[in-house]
């Protein structure tokens, strides 16, 4: 296993500490976007988990939001409590999870974070999430990543 990168040993072992068993799936080509992450799975866009970082009244929390979706920043803000929703910076995701802007997996990170989940992400069978870097990635039922991240299902999509 030494082709493995670490990011992605931390990811799954993570998910074995919350009784997953995951499969990662490396494409060389990379997946930095959910459309590039889609495409090299072969599903819809949709069944992308896009693992968001963002501050909310200088909380950071973690948005899993579907890949066909845009987070509604306002909506963030409301479901964690707070009034001001914004981005952070690469340097801020790196520290606060450890892992890079495109390769955010949903669990693993250097610091617990608040999860809110979007729903839409429920409706598949199957969705994908980064496995710690911009090449890797693995599938789960999504009612198992909600209950391994004790996340809030809320709505989070911008209309």
């Amino acid at each position: 296993m030494s082709d493995v990168h670490p990011n992605v040993l931390r990811v799954t072992t993570e998910a074995r500490a919350r009784g997953l068993e995951i499969v990662t799936v490396r494409f060389p080509e990379g997946c930095k976007t959910a459309v590039d992450a889609a495409n090299a799975v072969g599903v819809q866009v949709g069944q992308i988990v896009k693992s968001l970082i963002f501050a909310v009244d200088g909380e950071v929390v973690l948005a899993y939001v579907s890949g066909s979706n845009q987070l509604d920043e306002k909506k963030l803000a409301a479901a964690a409590g707070g009034v001001k929703c914004a981005r952070v910076d690469a340097d801020t995701v790196r520290s606060v999870t450890g892992f890079p802007i495109g390769g955010v997996p949903p669990f693993g990170h250097a610091t617990e974070l608040r999860v809110f989940i979007d729903p839409d992400l429920l409706q598949h069978p199957e969705v994908w999430a980064a496995a710690g870097t911009w090449h890797d990635v693995f599938g789960i039922e999504p009612h198992k990543l909600v209950e391994a991240s004790g996340g809030l299902v809320t709505d989070l999509k911008r209309v």
